[in-house]
């Protein structure tokens, strides 16, 4: 049987970033995504503006709420999915595990910009027995997952050297970056601050850092989000090269050769292979992994725990920056 799902909040993620694109192009939203998947019903949503929640239940035939504790009562879902803004995060999850007993709940990145309540966010789920999961949505991404799969059987050779840009914030959007290397290279081992940068609207710090992983070293370096939206990564290894470019939208690999000019080299092929991704539906991905985990699949989804371990290590840095 599909699981009731209900969501709190139609912003962007929520609602509006595939509004005025067609299913087949694209699947960037909650609402579409479990409005689609056959696991999930969607039963209904949740926001203050009186306009989304019009536009909502206009174009997903659901009805959609201003109050929390109405639309948990009224619809008692299985699933809640919080993707309101980062500050509401934790009065929102206490809302709903006082209200309600959720089987499991999706909420958006990051957990919180406190460690504190992020931590506690954790540890309440745990108490009342819900899964915790957190949308970092690259996770789930079909060529994410190759790539993890090529660094575990040693077709991406380790020790791994790499560059990762990042822009608008290092919480908010470095932490896409964080985790899905802490997925691909292991745990974060240290770090060394090489520039304290500035802090988005003053909160968010850019730092430039040099981050050692399990398995690899990355460079971090915070780009512009006013000039333009960057998010790039570049593995180099004894194999060959990886971009991850274009925030995961086009991902392609360089395996090495031995030079036919000049014997005893090796260099990169012209020709890169591209690894096929799936960020054009990675929400949809997402829901399909958190479906199949509710369903005791091997799934490819972050959980609540990693998702605090990769605030654990940034708010490390954050308070280095600050010291």
């Amino acid at each position: 049987m599909p699981k009731g799902s209900l969501i709190i909040g139609l912003g962007q993620i929520g609602m509006e970033y595939d509004l005025n694109v067609s299913i087949d192009r694209a699947v960037f939203t909650h609402a579409r995504a479990f409005s689609i998947h056959p696991g999930f019903e969607l039963l209904g949503a949740v926001d203050p503006s009186s306009e989304k929640r019009t536009r909502f239940t206009k174009i997903y035939d659901k009805p959609a709420f201003a109050d929390i504790a109405e639309a948990l009562i009224r619809t008692n879902p299985q699933i809640v999915i919080i993707a309101s803004p980062t500050d509401y995060h934790k009065a929102i999850l206490d809302e709903v595990l006082s209200i309600s007993e959720p089987l499991a709940i999706l909420c958006e990145k990051p957990l919180a910009y406190d460690i504190l309540d992020a931590r506690l966010m954790v540890e309440l789920c745990k108490q009342k027995g819900v899964r915790l999961f957190v949308n970092y949505v690259r996770r789930s991404d079909l060529g994410v997952i190759e790539v993890k799969d090529r660094i575990t059987k040693g077709k991406i050779a380790i020790p791994i050297k790499g560059i990762a840009w990042y822009s608008k914030g290092f919480l908010h959007n470095g932490s896409h970056l964080f985790n899905l290397l802490e997925f691909w290279l292991g745990e974060c081992k240290g770090y060394k601050i090489m520039s304290e940068g500035r802090f988005v609207n003053g909160l968010d710090p850019e730092p430039d850092i040099f981050v050692d992983f399990e398995l690899g070293s990355i460079t971090f370096l915070a780009a512009w989000e006013e000039s333009f939206s960057h998010y790039t990564i570049e593995l180099l290894c004894n194999t060959g090269r990886l971009r991850y470019e274009k925030g995961g939208e086009q991902i392609t690999w360089q395996a090495k050769y031995e030079d036919p000019s000049f014997p005893g080299y090796s260099v990169l092929k012209d020709i890169p292979q591209v690894i096929p991704n799936s960020m054009n539906h990675y929400q949809w991905h997402v829901t399909d992994q958190l479906s199949k985990s509710l369903d005791c699949q091997t799934a490819s989804i972050c959980s609540g725990i990693e998702a605090l371990t990769t605030l654990e290590y940034m708010h490390k840095i954050i308070n280095t920056n600050k010291k």
